[in-house]
């Protein structure tokens, strides 16, 4: 007798989209590890994006908000500092425990069917 599964158990609501999408996950993840922020061209070259695709995902963060932008002066050339806020980086560590159990739910899905014969009952064909 197989047990009904929970309603919703994979749904994963934590995983925001925002946070999602694969650039602006290397943002999040590279401002994270440092808490002073970065510059803009460490950013992009860390992340290998171009000024303008990296420029539209911190607008999209920044209005989430997510990080903040400064701008400022070094040397006579403006420079543009991006840090997590506070709000980012809590909603950023949620996202991440979110992530954790997406993997161990994947690793325990894996492993218990591994240790199982793979064989479908009777009357079950490739389509």
């Amino acid at each position: 007798m197989s047990k009904e599964p929970e309603s919703g158990r994979y749904a994963y609501e934590g995983l925001d989209r925002i946070m999602h999408e694969k650039a602006r996950l290397g943002i999040l993840t590279s401002l994270a590890a440092r808490s002073d922020g970065l510059r803009f061209n460490e950013l992009k070259e860390l992340c290998s994006l171009t000024d303008g695709n990296l420029s539209r995902h911190l607008q999209t963060l920044e209005e989430a908000g997510l990080i903040e932008i400064w701008k400022g002066w070094q040397k006579r050339r403006p420079q543009t500092l991006v840090r997590l806020s506070a709000e980012g980086r809590k909603r950023f560590m949620a996202y991440l425990a979110e992530l954790e159990r997406v993997i161990g739910d994947a690793a325990a899905a894996v492993n218990a069917t591994s240790a199982k014969k793979n064989k479908l009952p009777d009357g079950w064909a490739p389509a």
